[in-house]
């Protein structure tokens, strides 16, 4: 790996350098996603709801409090102390907290597109040195030009762009997974937030 490390000449460090960073968002990222989805949502949504259902508010703030490290249970325990307030009203509080939450789950997402992105360019980039390095050598050398004296440029090329892909294609797939994971956990916290907002509003206009 060294070796070839070397033979990629210098425009291996910030393609390095960009796969160890994009490593470290992905590996953070899984953690904080894992972490929100450990919580059962449908069977939390039951049990609050229900007692929600009973006008046992008392209890369903318990059972949240004790949930209160999940945005679902924030959310719940939040519209159930402010269920007095309009229906609209209710709407924009569980609204900023569910945008809220998404962003937190979008953190550093840009950073790793941008390295999905960039990736590539900069094995290009290497291509285009490393080619650039062979002609030279060709030139220098004219009509005595040997195999041996291109090689090194040759190799720059065709390593920094391997180099690029192999960063960016597996990054692309992690992040594709994030978004989807997060889009799905954003519709999921729309749909149990309405059927809360619904028992809480019931019979109201506005």
């Amino acid at each position: 790996m060294l070796y070839f490390i070397i033979k990629g000449g210098v425009m291996m460090i910030p393609i390095i350098l960009a796969s160890i960073v994009g490593a470290g968002i992905i590996a953070e990222r899984f953690f904080v996603i894992r972490r929100v989805y450990r919580l059962n949502m449908a069977e939390f949504s039951g049990q609050v709801l229900g007692l929600v259902e009973k006008s046992r508010y008392k209890e369903a703030l318990d059972a949240c409090s004790q949930k209160k490290e999940y945005p679902l249970a924030a959310m719940y325990a939040a519209a159930i102390e402010n269920r007095l307030l309009s229906r609209l009203e209710l709407e924009k509080v569980l609204e900023r907290m569910g945008n809220h939450y998404v962003k937190i789950l979008e953190k550093r997402l840009g950073g790793l597109v941008s390295i999905v992105g960039i990736s590539p360019l900069m094995g290009f980039l290497g291509t285009i040195t490393g080619l650039i390095r062979a002609f030279m050598a060709w030139e220098k050398a004219g009509n005595e030009v040997t195999v041996s004296a291109l090689a090194s440029g040759i190799y720059e090329a065709m390593i920094t762009t391997a180099a690029g892909l192999i960063v960016a294609i597996p990054y692309y797939l992690c992040y594709n997974y994030f978004i989807s994971r997060i889009k799905y956990f954003s519709h999921e916290l729309d749909d149990y937030s309405s059927q809360l907002l619904e028992l809480l509003t019931r019979g109201r206009v506005l």
